[in-house]
C-alpha cells in the first residue's frame, strides 16, 4: 500500500514534521498504524548550520539530520506526509477533524501536537541577523564551540542569571544587563564568584560576528553571544482544543504527564511545545513516548487526561 492510497480517518495525525513529530511518526509506522504527518516546513533551529549534543549526529547540519528522518519515516508504507499549516482543530463523534490552510480536512482517532515554539528575540539592533550563527540560546548545543573564547549574555529577565552562571564553564563571561534585569546583592556575589562580568551601559547594536558596541560607544568583541528569547505557541491547536497550558520560565507550554498526554482526552503532545526548554535529543525522545503511548491508547484505550 502507498501513502497517497491512505484513506481518512487516520489513526493518527502528527501536526509538525520536525524531530519530535518524526520521531513520534516512526515509533507509529512501525506499528503499522495509518499516520499522516502535517508539516509547514519551520523547523526552529532552521537558523542553525550545525546541530551539537545528540548522539551519532553530533556537528551535522539541522537540515541534513530532519531530511534522513523523513526520509527513513516515509519508508513505511503507512506513514504518509502534507505540506501545509493546520489551522484549526475539533471534535468530532469518533476523534478529531483537521483543517488546513488549503481547505482540506483530514480526520483523526487521535492527535498529536509537535508543531513547537516560536522565539521571539529582544529589540537590539543586529541580534535577529545573528540567530543561529554567533547568537544562541542552548549552551549545551553551541558553548563548545565557542572555544572558551569571550560570551555575552544579553539579558531579558531574571532567566539570564542561569545563562550568566552556566556560561563560565564554556569561557570568559560579560553579563549585559540593557536594562532588562538589576542583580540583587545576593545575585552579584553569584555572580562574582562564578567569574562572570556585569555591563550595565545599554547596548545600541550588534555589529561583525559578535561584536557588542554600547550606547556609550564602547565595544566588546565577542566569539558569541547567548540569549533567553521569549517563546509563543508555533500553532493554534492546542487553544483550540482546550489543553491545559502552563506559563514556563520562556513562555506558554503545554501541560503533559510523563506519556506526553495532555489534559484533553486523545491528544498528545511532544517536542518544544510540551516542555520548558529542548534540543534535538529531547524533542526525539519526546516523539518516541508520544508516538508509544498514541499506539498505546489505539490498543487499549484512553489512561487518565493529564
Amino acid at each position: 500500500m502507498k501513502p497517497s492510497d491512505i484513506q481518512a480517518p487516520y489513526d493518527v495525525v502528527i501536526i509538525g514534521g520536525s524531530y519530535a513529530g518524526l520521531s513520534c511518526a516512526m515509533q507509529l509506522g512501525r506499528a503499522r498504524r495509518r499516520v499522516l504527518v502535517i508539516d509547514a516546513g519551520q523547523r526552529r533551529n532552521r537558523y542553525a548550520s550545525h546541530s551539537h549534543g545528540f548522539l551519532t549526529q553530533d556537528g551535522r547540519a539541522p537540515s541534513e539530520i530532519a531530511a534522513d528522518g523523513k526520509r527513513q519515516v516515509l519508508a513505511y508504507p503507512t506513514v504518509s506526509w502534507r505540506e501545509g499549516r493546520a489551522l484549526q482543530a475539533a471534535q468530532t463523534a469518533d476523534g478529531y477533524a483537521v483543517t488546513l490552510d488549503d481547505g482540506s480536512t483530514v480526520q483523526a482517532l487521535r492527535l498529536v501536537l509537535a508543531s513547537g515554539v516560536v522565539d521571539e528575540l529582544p529589540p537590539v539592533e543586529g541580534l535577529r541577523e545573528r540567530w543561529g550563527a554567533s547568537v544562541f540560546h542552548c549552551p549545551y548545543c553551541h558553548g563548545y564551540e565557542l572555544g572558551q573564547g569571550r560570551i555575552g549574555v544579553i539579558a531579558t529577565g531574571p532567566l539570564s542569571m542561569h545563562h550568566a552562571l552556566m556560561l563560565p564553564d564554556w569561557g570568559t563571561v560579560t553579563f549585559f544587563l540593557n536594562g532588562a534585569f538589576e542583580p540583587d546583592a545576593a545575585q552579584l556575589a553569584e555572580l562574582a564568584r562564578r567569574g562572570s562580568k556585569v555591563e550595565r551601559t545599554p547596548i545600541a547594536r550588534i555589529d561583525g560576528v559578535a561584536e557588542v558596541v554600547l550606547a556609550d560607544g564602547g565595544t566588546h568583541a565577542m566569539a558569541g553571544l547567548f540569549v533567553a528569547p521569549r517563546t509563543r505557541q508555533a500553532g493554534p491547536l492546542a487553544e483550540q482544543l482546550g489543553c491545559a497550558i502552563d506559563e514556563g520560565p520562556m513562555g506558554p507550554v503545554v501541560r503533559t504527564d510523563e506519556m506526553k498526554s495532555t489534559s484533553v482526552a486523545s491528544v498528545f503532545c511532544c517536542g518544544d511545545a510540551g516542555r520548558a526548554a529542548g534540543n534535538v535529543a529531547f524533542a526525539v525522545a519526546d516523539g518516541a513516548m508520544a508516538g508509544v503511548a498514541a499506539h498505546r491508547s489505539l490498543m487499549f484505550g484512553l489512561a487518565p487526561a493529564a
